[in-house]
């Protein structure tokens, strides 16, 4: 393990009890009544906490394999189209169930992980017909991740406009915000197994994504099977994303970020990114829903998606302003 990875390790296991005791009521483990205490850490506070772990991780993750796939510093799951994907499916679960089709319980992730495992599909089609290492690859994924971010942000925006009901409309639209709250072990039971297939994928991605950094003739002389590649790309980062937008909603910029923060504590290399992101992203997401907890608002709490995104914006621009200099 490396020693970043170590670093992260031991800052979660300060932030994970830190974020149980931590809310609008602050639990006191030696003063509050032990029963009232037990009840909001096991069935509100501990799911919660581990929801965000499950979803930092594979988010965190999946933006470092992204990066590394594409040869580009901007490549993010939500800026490239693959959250706003799965999130255009679970939209359509939630409104065909509100217009009175009858669907499962598992129906919206389904719908979430086909909408990512799709676009994901497409923009890896996209960056197999070059090599993607220059300026114009750039901006060629950049163009077509954000044609399909636009194309799905409006499909759900009709989805909303001709909601059946005005209870579904609220709930699509609360639920497009992003947020941990409410969730319970049946989220965690849904969204665990899914998004640790993915990490898994995405691990063994790794060779082949430290051969890719070389160009693809380098790489396929090395042995690298772009075919096998492409497959453990799409299979990890439509299960991690999918899974996250399933249970929590669009939660975005946590791949963007988490890469770039870590990445001058490595070698560099896609490979060694992969765990230390997964961490890293895990912390993130685990105090930032912590700190939502905390700011007081009238009608409830901070939504965790606009957070982050009031966050990542302004990290985007210097990414932004940072690549015209040169310097990424």
């Amino acid at each position: 393990m490396s020693r970043i990875s170590i670093c992260l390790a031991v800052a979660l296991t300060v932030a994970v009890p830190a974020s149980l005791l931590a809310g609008r009521v602050w639990i006191d483990p030696f003063h509050l009544p032990f029963a009232n205490a037990l009840v909001i850490l096991l069935e509100l506070r501990a799911p919660r906490a581990v929801l965000a772990l499950v979803i930092g991780g594979g988010l965190g993750m999946a933006g470092a394999a992204m990066q590394g796939y594409l040869r580009n510093p901007l490549a993010d799951p939500g800026l490239f189209g693959i959250a706003p994907a799965a999130a255009l499916g679970a939209v359509v679960s939630l409104w065909m169930g509100a217009a009175g089709v009858s669907l499962g319980f598992w129906a919206l992730p389904g719908f979430a992980l086909v909408g990512a495992g799709g676009a994901m599909a497409l923009l890896s089609l996209i960056a197999g017909r070059g090599d993607g290492a220059g300026d114009s690859g750039v901006g060629l994924f950049t163009l077509a991740g954000m044609m399909l971010a636009s194309l799905c942000g409006a499909l759900m925006s009709l989805a909303i406009s001709l909601s059946p009901t005005p209870f579904a409309l609220s709930e699509i639209v609360t639920w497009l915000m992003g947020s941990l709250a409410d969730c319970s072990w049946r989220e965690v039971a849904m969204a665990g197994p899914l998004t640790g297939l993915g990490l898994v994928s995405l691990a063994l991605a790794g060779p082949s994504l430290d051969a890719l950094s070389l160009g693809e003739g380098a790489a396929r002389s090395l042995g690298m099977e772009p075919g096998r590649l492409r497959r453990l790309i799409v299979v990890g980062i439509g299960l991690t994303v999918g899974a996250g937008v399933a249970v929590a909603g669009i939660i975005g910029f946590v791949g963007l970020v988490v890469p770039h923060l870590i990445r001058p504590f490595t070698d560099r290399r896609p490979s060694s990114l992969l765990w230390p992101s997964a961490l890293a992203g895990a912390l993130l997401l685990l105090v930032a829903d912590c700190l939502c907890r905390l700011v007081p608002l009238a009608g409830g709490e901070l939504r965790l998606g606009i957070a982050l995104s009031l966050l990542g914006a302004p990290f985007f621009c210097a990414l932004l302003l940072r690549l015209r200099r040169g310097r990424l």
